[in-house]
């Protein structure tokens, strides 16, 4: 694999906080994960007709267009909020957990900081949703974790004093703003791009997919640099069958790519053993909170691939998970919150309880 680069400073735990060029993250990935061609085929559902319904099934499953009755959804709905109450209702409870701990921001972009839009090149954030996230990142290490290219999510968030975690975390730069969460010297910012061997695999993909999609209609195909993106939230149902069929047709031939499902979009990216859990766990180490118990990191996000994120947390008994969602889904976050404008309330009142801790904590040493 090519060499990573990074930027890093000394900090009080004895972790480097920002990754120098040249420097390799201990948690880095060995190459791509060694998966027979065979094991491929079945996996990635790429082996005929009845696959291909299976996978169109899983489409449908993870992108749901079929409401159910009023009733059934009402209690269906109450059950999953009593597993997953909402983070605004529990926000004091939230904050006696993180007391005396430092919280870590990390959120995702699409379906979380903006709202789900046909046209995935103009999910555009609010700027009251902008103003929102600058102040958060006043006051905490924040992150964005994201599917989408890197630079493309920059170009919508607009805040050089956060850290980005493009392709689902595969291309990761710190602030370029000095903040008090970033390296104050002037060297590189970090950078860390552990895919970064695939990238002509996935302009061909990339390439190959564009022509593909041609010929249905509504479907629409991303390159987020380490990943590839097909989007068919504006294509008829009836087509999703020969959709699949198409993507398939491209994937067998690259035996070291995988496929991987979020709301109405199939993604194409490096089957190496990376992921946005991956992600947090190199930017808490790259923060100095690899082995700390001081830490409370808090991850917002609403597609399935933050579950990764989830579970990471889960697994460190550190922290929580939020889910954004208006309907009940199998998750592994704590708590829940409906839709980007829950989301600013509750990064609203963040900022608000740590200003007042602020001013208790400036008054107790008058």
């Amino acid at each position: 694999m090519t060499q990573q680069n990074v930027v890093l400073s000394k900090t009080k735990s004895g972790i480097n906080r920002d990754l120098t060029v040249a420097q390799k993250p201990p948690a880095a990935p060995g190459g791509y994960i060694p998966i027979p061609r065979r094991r491929v085929l079945k996996n990635l559902e790429i082996n005929g007709g009845q696959r291909i319904n299976a996978w169109v099934d899983s489409m449908r499953a993870s992108s749901p267009t079929h409401a159910k009755s009023t009733s059934s959804l009402a209690d269906e709905h109450s059950s999953w909020i009593l597993r997953h109450p909402s983070a605004l209702d529990m926000f004091e409870q939230i904050m006696d957990a993180s007391r005396g701990k430092q919280i870590v921001m990390f959120l995702d972009y699409d379906g979380t900081l903006s709202p789900i839009v046909d046209d995935p090149d103009r999910a555009f954030m609010s700027d009251s949703m902008r103003k929102t996230v600058r102040k958060l990142a006043r006051c905490f290490p924040t992150a964005i974790v994201t599917g989408r290219c890197r630079d493309k999510v920059y170009n919508f968030v607009r805040l050089a004093e956060l850290y980005y975690a493009g392709s689902h975390g595969m291309d990761i730069q710190g602030p370029t703003r000095d903040s008090k969460y970033s390296n104050k010297d002037k060297g590189e910012p970090v950078l860390f791009q552990p895919a970064s061997e695939f990238l002509p695999m996935i302009d061909e993909v990339y390439n190959q997919l564009v022509e593909k999609m041609k010929s249905i209609p509504g479907a629409r195909v991303e390159n987020n640099k380490f990943c590839a993106s097909v989007h068919f939230r504006c294509v008829d149902e009836k087509k999703w069958s020969e959709l699949a069929q198409e993507v398939r047709s491209v994937l067998k031939e690259y035996p070291k790519l995988r496929l991987n499902q979020g709301r109405k979009v199939l993604e194409i990216r490096p089957s190496i053993k990376w992921d946005k859990g991956k992600a947090l766990e190199f930017l808490l180490e790259s923060l100095g909170f690899a082995n700390c118990n001081d830490v409370f990191p808090v991850y917002i996000g609403d597609d399935k691939t933050d579950e990764d994120a989830f579970k990471k947390l889960r697994d460190r008994g550190q922290g929580f998970g939020i889910l954004v969602s208006k309907f009940p889904k199998d998750t592994t976050a704590s708590y829940s919150l409906q839709e980007p404008n829950e989301v600013m309330d509750f990064l609203q009142r963040l900022v608000e309880w740590k200003q007042v801790s602020l001013r208790l904590r400036a008054r107790s040493r008058v």
